[in-house]
This record gives structure tokens, C-alpha cells and sequence, in this order.
């Protein structure tokens, strides 16, 4: 898929959910919390083919989302991150610091990674470098998706929109994301011994 219209999908979608979340509350806080809240599980299943398919063997992530995959995610979430403070500025909840450093650390990492992929590209950086961090990069924002989820879950996180069985999905999801990263990596080196 081309770049432009990759960003055009994200756009759409990003349209799409506030249209419905209009339709469907109005135009209330209530519409906001479900555009931000919809907005990630968007920018979720964007991440969730840059986690599966970065350097794949068969599937090529690339062909799925642009040769600029981190910046189309980095735009979507970026989208997300301007709807959650928004939600959270009308909204007058309290921010929790370890929450706040920890997703700080991710969108630094979110909006890094497309500038890395373009040194990497050309030659700026040395492969093993881009190498590293794009496996902290993976590994990091899978893990602040399953912190977003598993208080969610456990019901300790007050003030959040949705129902009990949409978080025990979406916490499914990201630990079987993990799970089948890891059975990927471990079939890839056990072909490569061979």
C-alpha cells in the first residue's frame, strides 16, 4: 500500500469513529471518551501488524501499511494522544505519574521510530542500532497496550468507558499477540539450526 493512502485509511477510520460516537452520544463527554477510546483500539490494530509482521518471513508489513509503517501508526496514535488529553483536560481526571512516565517513554518512542526507519534507510544508522530499537520499540508499546488493558480488567482503573468483556478481549488479544510473536521467533530460529 502506498503512503498516501495508508494515511488516508487512518484518516477515514479516525472520521468514521467520531461520526458514530456523534451519532451514538452526541456531543457530550461521553461521545469524546468513546472517540478517544475507539481511536486506540483503531491505533491497537494498527500496532498489532507492525508487531506480527516487522520483518516477517512471509508476510511483509510493508505491503499491508506503507513502506513508512512506524509514521502511519505514529499518526494514528498521534490522533489518539490529542483525543485522550483533550478527554482528560474536559474531563478534570487525575493523571497517574508511573501511568504518565510510562506513556511519555512510549509516545517518545511512537514518534521517534519514523525518523529512525528513514536514517536507517539511508545509511545514517548502522542496522544493528535501528535493530535495537526497533525491538524495544515492539516490546515497550506491546507492554503499555496489555498495562492499558489489565487494569482495565482487574477494575482498578477508574473512569474509563466500555464494558468488562471488551477489555477481557482486548487484553486476549495483546497476550496472544505476544504469544504468537514468540512462537514465530522460536520457529524461525529452530528452521534456521536446521
Amino acid at each position: 500500500m502506498k503512503f498516501k493512502d495508508a494515511l488516508l485509511s487512518v484518516l477515514i477510520i479516525e472520521v468514521g469513529i467520531a461520526l458514530l460516537a456523534v451519532i451514538n452520544y452526541g456531543t457530550s463527554l461521553e461521545s469524546l471518551q468513546a472517540v478517544t477510546r475507539f481511536s486506540g483500539r483503531a491505533s491497537l490494530a494498527i500496532f498489532s501488524l507492525i508487531f506480527l509482521f516487522q520483518n516477517h518471513r512471509h508476510v511483509n508489513v510493508k505491503t499491508i501499511l506503507s513502506d513508512q509503517y512506524f509514521l502511519v501508526f505514529a499518526i494514528a496514535h498521534g490522533i489518539h494522544l490529542v483525543q485522550l488529553l483533550t478527554y482528560v483536560y474536559l474531563s478534570g481526571n487525575e493523571l497517574i505519574p508511573v501511568r504518565l512516565a510510562g506513556g511519555f517513554l512510549a509516545y517518545a518512542l511512537i514518534f521517534i521510530m519514523p525518523y529512525a526507519q528513514q536514517l536507517s534507510e539511508k545509511n545514517r544508522i548502522s542496522v544493528r542500532a535501528f535493530s535495537t530499537l526497533t525491538l524495544i520499540y515492539l516490546y515497550y508499546v506491546w507492554f503499555i497496550f496489555f498495562m492499558s488493558y489489565l487494569p482495565r480488567v482487574r477494575g482498578t482503573l477508574a473512569h474509563v468507558g466500555g464494558s468488562y468483556s471488551e477489555f477481557v478481549v482486548l487484553l486476549a488479544w495483546v497476550s496472544l499477540m505476544l504469544g504468537i510473536k514468540l512462537q514465530t521467533l522460536l520457529m524461525s530460529k529452530v528452521k534456521f539450526k536446521r
